[in-house]
């Protein structure tokens, strides 16, 4: 990624009934009037929902094994737009990350890679239980999200994928007004900590073994 803003047509506006996250995102990658992507584009796309959408757009590539270090650079946003979710504010990134860009080849190749899994998802994905997507939930939601993405930061070998996946079914279920969503979020998370938490016993349990046999 690199700075500055591209220049191009007019996006697909969120607020139109039938525009969902993989229809807007690959809008944007099938306009050939553009040369980048900027996360700003992604921005006045989403609208309103821009938190939830920026939010799964950053945690998906985590899901994906990436290079040591690498998740860091998806995760700062992450703690940066759960927060926002948390206090409810309106969605704003930094000058410095929302004019962030790259080119919209390799933001295509994400897309095509991306869409046919989120399709399907957004398939199963319906208005029900909307008391768990808005007002005290999202709240709640949002302050999980935060908690998921600071164990992101951290660098847990094969740790961050869980957290990352449990954000992006949160984001979509808060996308689509999906309580069911929601509760499946949770679970997720519960099983995320589960299992980051057994791979730091392991390293801990590791360290002693090795501490023990140096001094034995």
């Amino acid at each position: 990624m690199t700075n500055g803003s591209p220049a191009g047509a007019d996006l697909p506006d969120a607020k139109i009934p039938g525009h969902r996250l993989s229809k807007i995102l690959r809008s944007i990658a099938d306009d050939t009037t553009r040369e980048r992507i900027a996360i700003a584009d992604i921005l006045r796309a989403m609208d309103q929902r821009a938190i939830a959408a920026l939010m799964f757009i950053f945690a998906l590539p985590i899901v994906l094994p990436l290079p040591p270090g690498a998740s860091t650079v998806f995760a700062a946003p992450l703690v940066f737009l759960s927060t926002q979710m948390m206090l409810r504010m309106d969605p704003w990134l930094p000058k410095i990350i929302r004019n962030r860009s790259l080119a919209r080849a390799d933001f295509l190749k994400i897309i095509d890679k991306a869409e046919p899994w989120l399709a399907r998802a957004e398939r199963l994905l319906s208005p029900r239980l909307t008391a768990l997507t808005n007002g005290p939930a999202e709240i709640f939601v949002g302050a999980v999200c935060l908690f998921l993405s600071l164990i992101v930061l951290l660098p847990i070998p094969l740790g961050n994928m869980p957290p990352a996946f449990a954000i992006c079914v949160f984001a979509l279920g808060i996308l689509e007004d999906d309580g069911l969503w929601i509760l499946t979020g949770f679970g997720v998370t519960i099983a995320a900590i589960v299992l980051v938490w057994g791979v730091v016993w392991a390293m801990l349990a590791s360290a002693l073994f090795i501490l023990s046999n140096l001094f034995a």
